[in-house]
């Protein structure tokens, strides 16, 4: 027999033929999902909504993800986000028996050779670069599903006030374009718990944490008729670390500081050099501040109105320190003024009197009279000088009682600012760790 010599040649010889049926079996596969392809497609119209009975509706399942928050345009009220968007819809005239085409259950079809529902988000209103994916799965029972990633930018009300612990509430609202309910109705493909409470596909490590994703569905009535709607509420909160160290800290101090020159005498002028040295302090501050604030139109940041604030109370409180250090400038020289002329007297005294008639006659008067009008003379120049010595304490008197009463004025007007200012440093200071305390609640 021949099974001797030929038994070292069996393994071989199996190992042939199984390629060969391995080879029959992909070859008849690769026939089988061509011919599938070229039946579905070969008389399918894509113009047509895919439904045997134009009344029934094509209920469309969507879905989204978000992945990370891209931007945060406040001064242009715009939100960049990457989401992943799934919809799952029934194409009637996409489905086959299984058993038919060699077993196969699922297939991918070019997006672009089938009908797809005219889905876009209402906020849109800037077009990003997204992969785009040409393909779609579909399965035997006609189910399509077709995913995609998006970089949405998109329209939302920002607001700024709470900075930097700020939450922001934007919504990506789905719906067709021409397609009214009656025609296309739009499903969610999960449950909107699971929806609500996933962040597992999130990106953590930028400036936003993701809060939550709520979901809801709604039909908008108008002329053109009733469409349906799946509106995505995405909730957003900053992480403020980097703006307390960097901004809220840096400002408590600089206003402690500009606090503590109130302790320094109205007076002084030394306090006018120490406050304008604050102010120059505030101004640095506030140009280094507006790079990293938000801007809105529609908001300020509470950080900022507080600071706007507080430098007005230093430029109050330093106008008046220069206007207290003038006023007490000019009383100092015209008391000074006063002083000299009191002293300086009458200095027509000294010289020898004459009468007029004399005078006129070009004669002096005789030494002898001279000494009989000098004891005259001479009491009425002490008499006239103690006259002018006594309104010059009167007077004296007056400008001090008047300058105290400034002074009083001031210092109590000094006071009111103080406490003013003591008012409102304690307000940012409540209001800032209320702020912080709701952000992490």
């Amino acid at each position: 027999t021949l099974a001797g010599p030929m038994a070292p040649l069996w393994p071989f010889v199996l190992a042939a033929a199984s390629g060969i049926l391995a080879m029959d079996t992909s070859y008849s596969r690769s026939p089988a999902l061509h011919h599938l392809t070229k039946q579905l497609l070969q008389t399918y119209r894509k113009e047509v909504r895919p439904v045997h009975n134009w009344t029934q509706a094509t209920t469309v399942y969507l879905d989204m993800f978000v992945y990370a928050v891209l931007d945060v345009d406040t001064q242009n009220q715009k939100l960049k986000t990457s989401v992943w968007y799934r919809e799952v819809w029934d194409d009637e005239f996409l489905s086959w028996n299984s058993s038919m085409f060699d077993e196969i259950r699922e297939i991918s079809l070019p997006l672009s050779a089938i009908w797809a529902p005219d889905i876009i988000i209402n906020e849109y209103v800037d077009t990003e670069r997204s992969p785009d994916l040409p393909y779609v799965y579909v399965n035997s029972s006609g189910t399509i599903k077709h995913s995609k990633p998006i970089q949405v930018v998109s329209a939302c009300n920002l607001e700024t006030y709470a900075f930097p612990f700020d939450v922001q509430n934007c919504s990506l609202t789905f719906s067709s374009i021409l397609h009214t309910v009656e025609d296309v109705d739009l499903a969610f493909l999960r449950s909107t718990e699971d929806i609500t409470h996933d962040q597992k596909a999130f990106l953590n490590d930028s400036e936003w944490e993701l809060l939550s994703v709520s979901s809801t569905y709604r039909i908008l009535q108008n002329s053109a008729g009733d469409f349906a709607q799946i509106q995505f509420n995405v909730v957003i909160r900053r992480h403020p670390l980097v703006y307390v160290v960097s901004l809220l800290i840096p400002s408590i101090f600089l206003m402690l500081v500009d606090l503590g020159s109130f302790y320094l005498p109205p007076t002084c002028q030394a306090r006018i050099l120490f406050k304008t040295s604050v102010l120059v302090g505030y101004t640095v501050f506030r140009v280094n501040m507006s790079d990293e604030v938000p801007r809105s139109a529609g908001s300020t940041p509470l950080i900022g109105v507080f600071f706007t604030v507080c430098m007005a109370f230093l430029v109050l409180s330093l106008s008046k320190s220069i206007l207290l250090v003038k006023f007490l400038y000019d009383e100092r020289c015209s008391q000074q003024e006063q002083t000299l002329l009191c002293l300086r007297g009458d200095t027509d005294t000294d010289q020898p009197r004459m009468d007029p008639g004399a005078q006129l006659a070009g004669v002096t008067e005789s030494p002898v009279c001279q000494e009989c009008q000098a004891p005259s003379g001479s009491l009425k120049e002490v008499w006239s000088q103690l006259r002018s010595i006594s309104s010059y304490f009167q007077t004296q008197d007056q400008v001090d009682q008047q300058e105290l009463g400034w002074l009083a004025l001031l210092e109590r007007f000094d006071r009111l600012l103080f406490q003013s200012y003591l008012v409102v440093l304690g307000l940012y200071a409540v209001t800032l760790c209320s702020l912080w305390v709701s952000w992490s609640g």
